[in-house]
């Protein structure tokens, strides 16, 4: 298991390399981040000139790529006629940790944006993904056991109705039933923008509170795929063999369901969450959006409208990274549950 953990780890690292070139010429032909550095007022000439050789953006692509991954500190640093550093400020380069600094927020450095987001995102994603395997969980046993009873084909309407809305709708549907209805009939409401109330601070009471409508909004839909995958496999691992060989033997059923046949139900599902949990990373940009939840998502959103190549950069490549784990992690999941697989 150790060889196979160490070869995927080494076939990760072209893939990320290529990863990285195609995100960087997407990114550097999608806008001008000299742009939007004036507010509100165009970028004078000069000042695009000045800007473009202090942020390295009059080099080659193949340059400023370079710089990106390995760093300008080797390089030798010339001045222009007008006193204006010909090579773009000092950094080690993202090989050696150094993922650059914002070119639209002041120059600060990625790596802090994303550490002050991450936390954020994780509270936010976490909690749902918890919501949903659970929840998926006990619906989809139930409607497995119950197959083509009426609370079966009760949920089965229930849950593709949900899984066919879109995800604005259901965010924007959940607000003005829990906030602007219950606030007019005289319920207890709940908040629908930011983490906390800044008039009581950020309390975990507020955090959970203010959790509750974009959680409810992201789960519904990944809920209704997830209690499906579920059905379905433990439709076919109830109908095989072993399974009638262990009712023969008058095992209890709690047993049967739980220990022998989600065990070997679970292998798709394992897939399907291993898939999803990278994306955690970069949260959900519709929802964080709507309910103005300062996480990735948001973070994603505004710094790729402004063409801020260092965070969009940093963001993307880090959801990469994560992919290549859990991939591993969930191959390692699959020889766990089924002693049949091996991959020595």
């Amino acid at each position: 298991m150790t060889r196979y953990i160490v070869r995927r780890l080494l076939q990760a690292v072209p893939l990320l390399f290529v990863i990285s070139i195609v995100v960087f010429l997407l990114m550097m032909n999608m806008g001008d981040p000299i742009a939007t550095m004036g507010g509100r007022s165009a970028t004078r000439p000069a000042d695009r000139l000045r800007l473009k050789k202090q942020l390295g953006l009059d080099k080659p692509l193949y340059v400023q790529y370079l710089y990106w991954l390995v760093g300008n500190d080797w390089a030798k640093v010339d001045m222009d006629d007008d006193g204006i550093a010909e090579t773009p400020g000092r950094r080690k380069g993202v090989l050696r940790g150094d993922f650059g600094t914002s070119l639209v927020n002041r120059g600060k450095p990625v790596l802090k944006l994303i550490g002050e987001r991450l936390p954020n995102t994780l509270i936010l994603m976490l909690a749902a993904e918890a919501v949903i395997i659970l929840g998926s969980l006990l619906v989809g046993i139930y409607s497995a056991l119950r197959q083509y009873s009426t609370l079966d084909h009760l949920m089965t309407g229930i849950l593709f109705v949900g899984y066919s809305m879109p995800i604005f709708f259901v965010a924007l549907l959940s607000m003005y039933l829990f906030a602007v209805l219950f606030k007019r009939w005289g319920l207890p409401y709940l908040p629908t923008v930011g983490m906390f109330d800044p008039k009581v601070g950020k309390t975990a009471s507020q955090v959970l509170l203010h959790m509750v409508l974009p959680v409810l909004s992201i789960s519904l839909i990944s809920f209704a795929a997830y209690s499906r995958y579920i059905r379905s496999t433990m439709l076919e691992v109830l109908s095989q063999d072993y399974i009638r060989t262990a009712k023969s033997k008058g095992l209890p059923r709690r047993e049967i369901v739980f220990i022998h046949a989600l065990k070997n139900a679970s292998l798709p599902i394992v897939t399907v969450i291993g898939l999803d949990l990278p994306l955690l990373l970069g949260g959900a940009v519709v929802t964080e959006r709507i309910f103005a939840w300062p996480g990735m998502g948001r973070l994603f959103l505004d710094h790729v409208s402004r063409a801020d190549l260092p965070v969009v950069m940093g963001i993307i490549m880090l959801i990469a990274v994560a992919v290549v784990v859990f991939q591993i992690i969930t191959d390692v999941t699959y020889a766990w549950l089924d002693p049949r697989i091996r991959y020595d």
